[in-house]
């Protein structure tokens, strides 16, 4: 007597339908890596979230227990006291000729070193490079006196320039921009050479086009170091009309007595704008040099 087949093929069908229940049963291990992303990402977000719904609340409802989130009488005045009684402008102002003076700085002359330590031959290139890397490891508290009497000594202090000349070629650049010429072949330089071009016409025609990615990247570091430096215009800069907002942020909204958190909450959302959208608009060459240095 013979059995349907349908029913010999009973216990295989459930052999087969086990790992399937299993699976559908246990979450598999890429849904468990986006939920550990998920949670990482709302707890990066999560201040950024506070300080942003803080600024349209009142000082009394920041001080308010138990802590709201949504502001429950929501108000602008914390920015329209920014804008008329404050002058943010001015400050906005000053932070911004410091940064972009400081970025294109860098540029160049971190361009131009790194260009010099990865493809020309000269005396003393390893000790260079060395005394690059010992530069890149000394904090920068340890240099502050020493820059400071000699901005003095120049007679700087109070003005433009004492704010962003010592900041023109930082360590970090000059090795970023080195280590990214090392992989531009040599070939296209010595066919250059070899077609007459002299080296300030090889480094701007045919290496600079090539660098874009980490030109990006020490564009966006050099801004953001310089946007939110707070210690150096704290000294350098003695009179109102040349305060950067982190310092105008820091003295204008701590009174005698108490902090306006909601004036601090309001100028620290005016302060990370512009660094977002740079970031934004950036962000594609900042991915492909960290993705470059990766695979070098």
């Amino acid at each position: 007597m013979t059995l349907p087949k349908e029913i010999t093929r009973a216990p295989q069908l459930e052999e087969e339908a086990g790992p399937v229940r299993r699976r559908l049963r246990r979450p598999s291990g890429r849904s468990l890596v986006y939920l550990l992303l998920l949670l990482g990402v709302a707890a990066t977000l999560l201040p950024f979230a506070w300080m942003l719904l803080g600024s349209f609340k009142t000082q009394g409802e920041l001080l308010r227990r138990p802590v709201t989130w949504w502001p429950q009488d929501g108000t602008i005045a914390n920015y329209t006291t920014w804008f008329t009684d404050l002058h943010i402008g001015t400050f906005f102002f000053n932070s911004l000729i410091v940064a972009v003076v400081t970025v294109l700085g860098n540029l160049v002359f971190c361009s131009m070193i790194g260009y010099a330590l990865a493809k020309m031959d000269f005396p003393g290139k390893r000790l260079l490079f060395l005394v690059v890397m010992v530069t890149l490891m000394v904090p920068g508290v340890v240099t502050f006196v020493p820059l400071f009497v000699m901005v003095s000594k120049l007679g700087l202090v109070n003005t433009y320039p004492a704010l962003f000349l010592p900041f023109l070629a930082g360590p970090l650049g000059v090795f970023l921009m080195r280590q990214f010429m090392l992989g531009i072949p040599d070939s296209l330089i010595e066919a250059a050479r070899i077609d007459g071009a002299g080296e300030v016409r090889i480094f701007a025609r045919v290496v600079m086009p090539l660098c874009g990615p980490p030109l990006a990247t020490l564009g966006i570091l050099t801004f953001l170091g310089s946007w939110n430096n707070f210690l150096w215009p704290l000294v350098a800069a003695q009179s109102e009309d040349k305060y950067t907002l982190p310092v105008a942020l820091s003295l204008f909204s701590t009174g005698e007595n108490a902090t306006n958190y909601g004036l601090l909450l309001a100028g620290s959302v005016l302060v990370i704008t512009p660094i977002v959208a740079l970031f934004i608009v950036l962000q594609r060459y900042f991915i492909q040099s960290v993705a470059a240095t990766g695979i070098k």
